[in-house]
């Protein structure tokens, strides 16, 4: 069976035991028309980029489903219906995810500290470092 990742946005003024209840629901329109959902995740209230029928945060959440088309295009269905969902995408992928997402991994490893190196894992130049070259530019 093929293979998705479905994001859903609900409303900010519902409660998380709601939003709970509305995955189950999303959920059991999946294994109603044999699929299955392999994991979901709950990212929390966050704010939006911009404002969606008046709200300025959501709740989002992302499940991983293993599915025959039909199923999903049920649950795709009754997403537009509910008038909590604000927004939901769904895409076909070629593997799930194994452990937490992205999102997950970024909400629990955040550090109070600043991070000074960049991508390759080298240190960031020191302001001392970048006020020589600075100095020794302007000479030539």
């Amino acid at each position: 069976m093929p293979l998705y990742e479905t994001v859903f946005i609900a409303r900010q003024d519902i409660s998380s035991q709601q939003v709970d209840a509305l995955t189950e629901k999303m959920s059991q329109f999946v294994t109603a028309g044999d699929g299955k959902v392999a994991k979901v995740e709950n990212w929390g209230l966050r704010n939006l980029a911009y404002k969606v029928k008046k709200n300025r945060k959501g709740h989002y959440v992302l499940l991983n489903i293993d599915a025959p088309v039909d199923a999903v295009k049920e649950m795709e269905r009754n997403m537009r219906l509910d008038e909590d969902i604000l927004r939901h995408m769904t895409i076909r992928v070629d593997e799930l995810e194994e452990g937490d997402s992205v999102m997950l991994q970024s909400k629990s490893g955040r550090s109070g500290g600043r991070r000074d190196s960049d991508e390759d894992g080298d240190s960031a130049e020191s302001s001392e470092d970048k006020s020589d070259n600075d100095a020794s530019e302007e000479d030539n």
